[in-house]
């Protein structure tokens, strides 16, 4: 069985709610990036043995939060060795605005994996674009580079659309399938 992580910074526990669908799809471990931006030695163990590794962080001013920005510069260690080439990568990310600017933060997180000489898996899962669409339908933010949710300022992870956390399920799933296909 692949060994798949989720490595995430959550400032306001919606990322994290997202990085537990995809955990739950993928059958993956968490690893939280605390709010200094620093993750344990037994995170960055977890992360060396991994075959896949999932990064999810929220939209903040276009990009990712300070604290995953953090992880990235301190993966420049696992960089220069290559230790995560060929790894199965793919990403994850929130805002409070339909738009907000997500794909910039899912271009920083493919950039990173490709610094990384990793392999970049997308959603694979077709946008829910048709005028009966919901909100509470799958991929509703139509996104087919990495799991996007949209959540509303004053929402609490609670208030999370169940949309948004089935496409992150879903996308966990597809992870893991695809982790199964390149390293069995």
């Amino acid at each position: 069985m692949s060994k798949i992580v989720v490595v995430f910074h959550s400032g306001y526990g919606h990322t994290l709610r997202l990085a537990q669908a995809v955990a739950e799809g993928a059958g993956a471990e968490l690893l939280p990036i605390d709010a200094e931006g620093n993750l344990s030695e037994a995170a960055w163990a977890a992360l060396n043995a991994a075959d896949a590794i999932v990064m999810g962080s929220p939209t903040y001013m276009g990009t990712v939060s300070w604290q995953f920005k953090k992880f990235a510069d301190a993966s420049s260690k696992a960089w220069f060795t290559q230790a995560w080439k060929d790894k199965v990568f793919a990403g994850f990310t929130n805002s409070a605005t339909m738009n907000g600017d997500k794909l910039s933060t899912l271009h920083y997180l493919f950039t990173l994996a490709m610094q990384h000489s990793g392999i970049w898996v997308g959603t694979g899962m077709m946008p829910s674009n048709s005028k009966a669409a919901q909100r509470d339908d799958v991929n509703y933010v139509g996104s087919f580079s990495g799991a996007m949710a949209q959540t509303p300022s004053d929402a609490s992870p609670d208030e999370m659309p169940a949309g948004d956390l089935e496409t992150a399920r879903l996308f966990g799933q597809r992870v893991a399938e695809v982790t199964a296909k390149f390293k069995g």
